[in-house]
């Protein structure tokens, strides 16, 4: 048990503090700022101010987490221990603030400041800055723990800290179950007549074959990811997307007894949650409305969400999920780059800064997806499988929890997806092996 001193107990350093302790660390803690009890306790113990009070243990406080404004930051990266840091300060045994940087990570204090977004309405990564910095495929929060661990080892070694475990979670989007089966007459006329004009011969043949049940459809790798979940003994979880047909939203419809007859199937053998459709981000209803579209087919609650197109705009995306019951979002990380997006690879709670609050939704990051190695790093299959391996190692170093997003339609070995199925296998067996090392 740890108490800690701080000058005036603040929503955002008591998140911090149970954040770290509970989620990273493992140990009990309590926060205080009644300067007789934290001196005349027995506790272990050290004080989290701008200057120590005595000879106790001391961090450095910048004084980030005891405001309750949202303010542009001049922040200045060094290097500490081989580990780029943030918030740097002067007279501390870590030489940076490791609550007051942990915290601007985890709530993505930037993302609440005015900024530029991509076309699809997305905070861009390069503007980021871990991007701008260097440090976007290392895992910075994770590795600020190590030291902060080391630190508090060193002055109380009686402190039994929890031992944490390399996890693989793979997770797959399905935005659209099928290529050409069980789309309906006006669907499929469409698409055939599409492939006639373009001249696209070898399309239209395989769409007919496919329709005539002569070629299993290109999107249907349902059998395989099945047999590769038998093989590693894993469980998946699957993120189905059961909006309105659209633009950019072109699954089968809900109603359509085989894609409900596939969700039930999934659900036999995996963790199911919404996708939720791309324009259901601006409107609370759609949401709710898909929710409840899905609860209805799977006959249970719908707690596991990630945002189609990777939407996510902070607090509006994550308060609507609120609304909806949703307890765990997988949509934390970028679509142009590999890596931490919020510094981490640990689960931890969301933290409303516009609200000063912190909120019963658990924030699972993601790590690596296969359209960013293919669409927009523009990396050949053995080049991508490098670089997954280099994200899962970094993610092993801190015993963290490693997670990929895949789809359905790259596992069909077809037209432009030909020759990455090894990529997922490859990284699938990587990150097991590396889970099998904590046995």
């Amino acid at each position: 048990m740890l108490l800690v001193y701080v000058s005036k107990i603040t929503p955002r350093n008591r998140y911090v503090f149970k954040t770290i302790f509970k989620n990273y660390l493992g140990i009990g803690h309590a926060l205080t700022s009644d300067l007789e009890r934290f001196t005349s306790s027995k506790e272990t113990k050290f004080s989290y101010l701008a200057r120590p009070l005595g000879e106790e243990l001391h961090f450095t406080a910048d004084g980030l987490l005891e405001q309750n404004v949202i303010s542009e930051k001049s922040l200045q990266t060094k290097v500490f221990k081989d580990t780029p840091t943030i918030f740097p300060v002067r007279n501390d045994t870590l030489e940076f603030d490791v609550f007051a940087a942990t915290f601007y990570m985890l709530s993505r204090y930037e993302e609440y400041l005015p900024h530029m977004r991509d076309q699809y309405d997305r905070f861009i990564a390069k503007d980021s800055l871990a991007a701008k910095e260097g440090f976007l495929q290392i895992a910075v929060v994770d590795r600020w723990m190590l030291l902060l661990k080391q630190v508090l080892q060193q002055k109380f070694p009686e402190l039994a800290f929890e031992k944490r475990k390399f996890k693989y979670l793979p997770t797959i989007d399905i935005d659209n179950a099928y290529a050409y089966k069980h789309k309906g007459l006006l669907r499929t006329i469409g698409s055939i007549g599409k492939s006639l004009v373009k001249f696209d011969f070898s399309k239209f043949a395989i769409q007919l074959q496919v329709i005539f049940g002569k070629k299993r459809d290109p999107f249907d790798t349902y059998d395989y990811q099945l047999s590769l979940q038998r093989k590693f003994s894993f469980k998946a979880i699957y993120f189905i997307l059961i909006g309105d047909y659209g633009l950019n939203d072109k699954n089968l419809s809900y109603q359509n007894r085989h894609f409900k007859r596939l969700i039930k199937s999934i659900l036999d053998y995996a963790h199911v949650g919404i996708h939720p459709s791309f324009g259901s981000n601006k409107q609370r209803s759609k949401l709710l409305m898909e929710i409840r579209r899905l609860k209805d087919i799977i006959k249970t609650d719908v707690k596991r969400s990630r945002q189609h197109f990777l939407k996510l705009s902070l607090p509006e995306t994550y308060r609507n999920l609120l609304e909806a019951d949703i307890e765990e979002d997988y949509t934390m990380g970028f679509a142009s780059q590999l890596g931490f997006r919020a510094g981490t690879c640990t689960p931890y709670p969301f933290y409303d800064l516009d609200g000063e609050v912190e909120c019963k939704l658990t924030v699972f990051p993601f790590h690596v997806m296969e359209a960013t190695l293919k669409y927009y790093l523009n990396l050949e299959p053995d080049v991508a499988i490098t670089e997954c391996k280099k994200i899962i190692d970094e993610v092993k170093l801190v015993e963290g929890t490693f997670i990929s997003l895949w789809h359905n339609e790259s596992l069909s070995e077809e037209e432009e997806w030909k020759g990455w199925r090894k990529v997922y296998e490859e990284v699938v067996e990587y990150a097991i092996s590396k889970e099998k090392l904590n046995a």
